[in-house]
């Protein structure tokens, strides 16, 4: 399974981007049972879990950075989970990862430990 991520780019601060985490040419079908979880990873820092969702879409969990600010999603019929980041600071300025792992029930853990899957990542920038 190949995830790719897209929307990153360079923004100013309190703007919004949003990112898009596909998994083209699933052929086991198994993207409704997949969960997913965005991660990123700053220079010189640890990557970290910024938001998850279920595989159902009902539940969803952030980081207290960015709660409030950022919105995680999906559209199984697309295949896609999204992230949508409102109200970006420059700290949040970081490689932004999507990970995948099957879970039918519940949310994942921000453990990137956990995760199989991956995206090769896309770059957030955030700067006046």
């Amino acid at each position: 399974l190949q995830l790719v991520e897209s929307g990153g780019g360079l923004v100013q601060p309190g703007g919004s981007l949003r990112l898009s985490c596909a998994a083209p040419g699933d052929p086991d079908d198994t993207l409704d049972w997949l969960a997913f979880c965005w991660f990123r990873q700053a220079p010189g820092k640890e990557r970290e879990g910024v938001s998850c969702i279920s595989s159902s879409g009902d539940q969803t969990n952030y980081a207290d950075s960015v709660k409030g600010r950022f919105t995680t999603s999906r559209d199984n019929a697309k295949g896609t989970a999204y992230l949508q980041m409102n109200s970006l600071k420059p700290e949040d300025t970081a490689v932004y990862y999507c990970a995948a792992e099957p879970l039918r029930d519940g949310l994942p853990p921000f453990d990137y430990g956990f995760y199989d899957y991956w995206g090769p990542g896309t770059q957030v920038t955030v700067s006046s």
